[in-house]
């Protein structure tokens, strides 16, 4: 197949903002209408009509007036991604202003604009921004039992992974010590497994079982288990911070990397692998938290409205996975990438090597869960549904 080079959500614009040639009507509507409105009319598609925007411009002004508090929700990504990648910021800034009956209104901080990741998590930890969306791994840095979720093969799977986050083991074990930290959690965003990703030229066909990637410079994040996780399986794991990570894969100085397939295409790494092994590992997973003093300040009518729109948007989420992922695979696939699910027996030898179960984990769990008996509780915990589906078929 003749690899093509056209790359859906690559663009030289700045994040956050629309591609050409909808980013100049963009800049003439956030000048004209505001941003609010702007950003609703990308992903609406009513951007070009002037009837409709300056409807939606209306309304959003009137909902901000009428609103007691005016909140600031920040996130890392666009908001055109979630066809992609269904982080579901429209839809939690809607639901938090409909179930609180408008007294709250939620300004809307896409694409990295007040930063992405640990930037976030600070901001909201000191007050600066009410709500954000980073990852979970990000929020091990602040709160270091979330780093649980990172031993691999206990919780990579959907599923498994939906399973726990509702789990009172997990809020007795993770929630109150992320509290502790001045954070409250609102709801997980699940997306797909964490992936094996190699780079044009790298080898000859995907990834299938860890002696393919014997000695490899593997990038990936500040996570120690992740690093760990990677050294078992024989790879040589290198830190390099997300956003040199597109320039480090096309100058060789990674070969490697471990996202899910659906963020690998909302950052635009088409033009650069190969092809992407899913190996069910680790999750990569992402959480809304907000500010707990900001939280607990808030009637409780607003505190109970706002946990019912975060639990909203996580079934929202939840459906949305699959569709988020047919439309990524086929993406990837017409950009000429390989897409592998290795067989039983190779995801027995994944395991085999870096899973769970080794003896190299029990430090690591005894740190972050308080004891191996705590872990198993949680492994526990995984198997057991709490209400809420969703798909696991990658």
């Amino acid at each position: 197949m003749a690899r093509q080079t056209r790359t859906p959500f690559r663009t030289t614009s700045p994040p956050g903002e629309p591609h050409l040639p909808e980013r100049r009507r963009f800049m003439e509507t956030v000048a004209r209408y505001g941003f609010s409105a702007a950003v609703i009319g990308v992903v609406g598609g009513t951007l070009f009509s002037e009837r409709a925007m300056a409807a939606t411009s209306q309304e959003e002004n009137e909902r901000e007036a009428a609103a007691d508090t005016t909140l600031v929700m920040a996130t890392g990504y666009a908001l055109g991604a979630s066809r992609a990648y269904p982080i579901m910021q429209l839809n939690f800034k809607e639901n938090l202003q409909n179930f609180t009956g408008g007294r709250l209104y939620v300004k809307l901080a896409p694409g990295g604009q007040l930063g992405a990741g640990s930037a976030l998590i600070t901001k909201v930890q000191n007050g600066t921004i009410a709500i954000a969306q980073h990852s979970l791994s990000n929020l091990s840095a602040f709160a270091p039992e979330a780093d649980l979720v990172n031993i691999p093969y206990w919780c990579g799977q959907n599923q498994r992974l939906v399973n726990l986050v509702t789990s009172s083991k997990w809020r007795e074990v993770v929630h109150h010590k992320v509290e502790s930290r001045g954070f409250k959690v609102l709801n997980y965003i699940c997306i797909d497994p964490r992936t094996v990703a190699v780079r044009e030229g790298l080898i000859n066909g995907p990834v299938r079982t860890p002696e393919d990637i014997q000695g490899i410079k593997f990038r990936v994040p500040a996570s120690e288990i992740l690093q760990k996780m990677y050294r078992l399986a024989g790879a040589n794991p290198t830190p390099v911070s997300w956003g040199e990570t597109s320039s480090a894969m096309k100058q060789g100085v990674v070969d490697a990397l471990d996202p899910s397939v659906q963020a690998l295409l909302v950052f635009g790494f088409t033009d650069t692998l190969s092809s992407i092994s899913s190996i069910q590992s680790v999750p990569d997973a992402q959480v809304y938290t907000c500010n707990k003093a900001w939280f607990d300040a808030q009637p409780s009518a607003i505190r109970e409205a706002i946990l019912q729109a975060s639990d909203v948007t996580f079934r929202e989420n939840l459906a949305k996975v699959p569709a988020a992922r047919a439309y990524s695979h086929d993406q990837m696939r017409q950009a000429g990438v390989s897409l592998y699910s290795p067989t039983e027996s190779e995801l027995a030898e994944w395991k085999a090597k870096c899973g769970h179960q080794l003896p190299a984990w029990d430090d690591t769990k005894q740190a972050l869960a308080g004891s191996l008996e705590n872990f198993d509780h949680l492994l526990e915990a995984t198997e057991v549904s709490n209400g809420y589906y969703v798909d696991s078929d990658i």
